[in-house]
């Protein structure tokens, strides 16, 4: 009888609802599609095999955003809870200064989670940001959604009442970004995502046990990873806080598989180097190493120099002075020895608690774009020159090119005196042709007794831009003494 009941009432509601998905969703009344092929177990191997998506290649540069929480206060770093706190061991060096800070300024009791409310984001224009971004040169763009604090800068459903929606700003800060980069050409979405919360209890207890037991991940982080790929589809996904525990503790390789077998990004995601210990520099897609990672040498794995401007602090810090930042000669610097290593650069600020971005970094950013907009050829989906990267005449001329070594640019990061440059790692064929970007007049090469190339350049008020100089050479000979 029971056998009959259940006959009906499946019969009756199948045509009402549809048949179900494996994961229980009602979902239309075709019949459910067959059992998916069978996903390999993770492996490092088989998860390091997969080619990296060439669009991260060509794109060279990257804007990274640090912004929560932490913009509040405002003062040495965004890890300024934990330092607060004194919770490391031996504790920060900012340790005393943020005591007497918070003693100074704050009743007692005030709590990290009271800044919260105090994050208002209230001049927050995600689209005026897009502008900036998009007129910085820059081809990619990556938000923390979620920094060691753990707040979230979306309203995810395992961060209750710790988030962007239920606290402070009362918006989807991701979720706005995402939308208003979308909006423009040629620039992607990616997220950043801190592994662990320092002060999570869920955390804490998995690292009392000595990550015997995995309660933060599986109710909280990997579930997170997979909303916040599901909801805003980010090309780039930036895992960080992975050191304490092992991969086996965070899941990684479980994710990573489900990221490039599964997911909505699967074909165009790419991912760093931070998934546990011993992960840096070693698994992932391209490899971060350490903050601020710039070896000055061609490397064999794609790699990327996430670094800042502020040369101190990834997040805002209102006491930082002019000295504190890069100049834009050396942020051009930093970006040329980094790509013509074979890396990207990732290019850091930190907005302040009500969503602007201090005057710095926006003039930092234009005067990357003004350079582009001349030297942009050199930059953009170049390739290391791989007889030379930097001369080994003239330390101040960095090398790419394009075309499999048909086109040379040659970047020269300090104009020679006598307007005459010597190179030892370029040379020319009967058909090369000279040019200075920015200019359309050639330039006159001829070779030394010592067998160097000099190059004789334009009178320098002639040329448009500052900073650094681009020399292109066609059809280039291969250099004879490396």
């Amino acid at each position: 009888m029971l056998i009959f009941i259940f006959l009906v009432l499946f019969n009756f509601c199948t045509p009402l609802y549809g048949s179900l998905d494996r994961y229980g969703s009602i979902l239309s009344k075709d019949p459910p599609p067959p059992p998916p092929s069978p996903i390999p177990s993770p492996d490092w191997n088989y998860i390091d095999s997969r080619p990296l998506p060439s669009w991260y290649d060509k794109a060279k540069i990257g804007i990274f955003i640090h912004w929560g929480v932490f913009s509040v206060p405002s003062y040495t770093s965004e890890w300024f809870w934990i330092n607060w706190k004194g919770a490391q061991s031996p504790p920060s060096k900012n340790h005393r200064k943020i005591e007497k800070f918070m003693k100074k300024n704050f009743k007692p009791g005030f709590s990290y989670q009271d800044f919260a409310k105090d994050f208002t984001a209230e001049f927050y224009d995600p689209h005026r940001w897009a502008d900036l971004f998009e007129k910085s040169g820059a081809k990619y763009v990556v938000l923390t959604s979620k920094h060691h604090e753990g707040y979230t800068m979306w309203p995810s459903n395992y961060s209750f009442s710790w988030n962007s929606m239920d606290v402070g700003p009362h918006r989807d800060i991701v979720g706005e970004l995402r939308d208003a980069i979308a909006s423009k050409k040629g620039i992607r979405f990616g997220l950043y995502h801190s592994l662990f919360e320092w002060f999570n209890p869920l955390y804490l207890s998995d690292k009392q046990n000595n990550f015997s037991t995995q309660n933060f991940v599986n109710n909280k982080i990997l579930p997170e990873m997979k909303e916040l790929v599901l909801k805003y589809r980010p090309e780039i996904f930036w895992s960080d806080g992975e050191w304490e525990a092992p991969t086996k503790y965070w899941r990684s390789k479980e994710f990573l598989l489900w990221l490039y077998e599964e997911s909505p990004v699967r074909e165009t995601v790419v991912v760093n180097d931070r998934w546990g210990q011993n992960t840096l520099c070693k698994h992932g897609g391209y490899y971060t190493c350490v903050d601020r990672y710039n070896p000055g040498t061609l490397q064999n794995h794609k790699w990327e120099n996430a670094m800042t401007l502020d040369r101190n602090t990834w997040g805002f810090d209102r006491t930082s002075t002019l000295k504190d930042y890069l100049s834009i000669h050396e942020l051009i610097q930093t970006m040329v020895e980094t790509i013509t290593c074979g890396g990207n650069i990732l290019i850091n600020i930190g907005p302040a608690k009500d969503g602007t971005i201090s005057p710095i970094f926006e003039e930092r950013l234009l005067q990357l774009g003004e350079w582009l907009n001349i030297n942009g050829e050199a930059i953009y989906e170049s390739q290391p020159w791989k007889f030379c990267q930097q001369d080994n005449k003239t330390s101040d001329a960095w090398y790419t090119t394009k075309d499999n070594g048909a086109i040379l640019y040659v970047i020269l990061l300090n104009w020679p005196e006598n307007n005459t440059v010597y190179l030892e790692c370029a040379d020319i064929t009967d058909s090369s042709q000279l040019t200075m970007l920015g200019l359309d007049e050639k330039l006159v090469a001829s070779k030394t007794d010592k067998n160097l190339l000099k190059i004789a350049l334009p009178d320098k008020a002639k040329v448009k831009n500052d900073w650094a100089w681009t020399i292109k050479i066609t059809n280039p000979k291969m250099p004879q003494v490396l």
